[in-house]
């Protein structure tokens, strides 16, 4: 068993509880403590150790820190790109402050490692929109893709000034069963499964041929650990690395739906999102995290498909 004991900050989100049920498998459920603002997730409600705990309480971290022995912290907690742009003040204070407190925590208490992640949100209309590379232009178009790149930078001076190990990665859109959505651009590829069940028809707000990279949730949570179970020699970016499986639009998401559901109809009302998807890429190129540490995705459109529909189903019980 690993000695490692781990601190989740933002465990109720989307990737957060499913990160810690996952961490618990690979580190022992006593190992992981996971923490948010609010109550547990039903799912993370007696599964192991639970702390309420505001990112943004330096105090309150730091003594949770020192009273569970933690070694690691997985800082989850953020406003995303659409909620961030409702109240971009409040995004940016949430984002960067809760980042440098626990970078400051890290040097203080000599964390082995910290995980902090970024998005594609950091890419912007100058980027180049197809296979976009690791290095490249970077213009972030929202308050979420500002503090992303904003943070980026400060893991790179924490590594490069006092040693500290940090790693990321810019994730996808993530679809997922277990969690709702949180306010991301990218949320419409979850919604629509599960108005595909309900209601067999969806509403877009995205229009029909915009394409992003997307990934299941299960490679994201899979690729995370891997990241950060790798060797320090072969993180050859403290920035954040980026992450790929598959690219689609709506109407293609809508087909493979079809394939299980064949009178499922989509139409498309695109609203403000849209402007925040149009900034974004339509596919990334993710050979760095594949050269550097190995990563493989192992769902792509239709595998993912047949995945959420058929655990959706039993969630709700069709």
């Amino acid at each position: 068993m690993k000695q490692e004991k781990i601190l989740i900050i933002g465990a109720g989100g989307q990737i957060g509880v499913e990160l810690a049920l996952a961490l618990r498998k690979v580190y022992g459920t006593d190992n992981v403590v996971a923490s948010d603002i609010k109550a547990a997730h039903p799912l993370l409600k007696d599964s192991g150790p639970y702390a309420i705990l505001n990112a943004m309480d330096a105090n309150a971290t730091l003594e949770l820190v020192k009273k569970e022995g933690i070694t690691q912290i997985y800082l989850l907690a953020a406003l995303l790109s659409a909620t961030g742009e409702k109240d971009p003040k409040k995004a940016w204070e949430i984002n960067m402050q809760s980042l440098l407190q626990t970078l400051e925590l890290g040097v203080q208490e000599k964390l082995t490692k910290i995980y902090w992640p970024s998005s594609i949100a950091v890419f912007g209309r100058s980027t180049p929109h197809h296979n976009t590379p690791q290095e490249t232009v970077i213009e972030p178009q929202t308050v979420y893709g500002i503090s992303k790149y904003a943070g980026e930078l400060w893991c790179q001076y924490y590594n490069q000034r006092w040693g500290l190990d940090v790693r990321s990665l810019r994730y996808p859109g993530l679809i997922s069963w277990k969690s709702e959505p949180g306010g991301g651009t990218t949320d419409y590829a979850v919604e629509i499964y599960h108005e595909a069940l309900k209601n067999k028809k969806y509403t877009s707000f995205l229009s029909e041929d915009t394409y992003l990279p997307m990934m299941y949730m299960d490679d994201a949570i899979r690729g995370t650990i891997e990241l950060m179970e790798a060797p320090s020699e072969k993180i050859k970016t403290r920035m954040a690395y980026n992450l790929s499986a598959m690219s689609f639009s709506p109407k293609e998401i809508a087909a493979s739906i079809q394939k299980h559901i064949p009178d499922f109809t989509i139409d498309y009302n695109p609203d403000f999102r849209q402007k925040i998807a149009d900034g974004w890429p339509k596919s990334i190129d993710d050979s760095a995290a594949r050269e550097h540490w190995g990563w493989k995705n192992e769902f792509d459109l239709d595998n993912m498909t047949a995945d959420m529909l058929l655990n959706l189903k039993a969630k709700v019980g069709h």
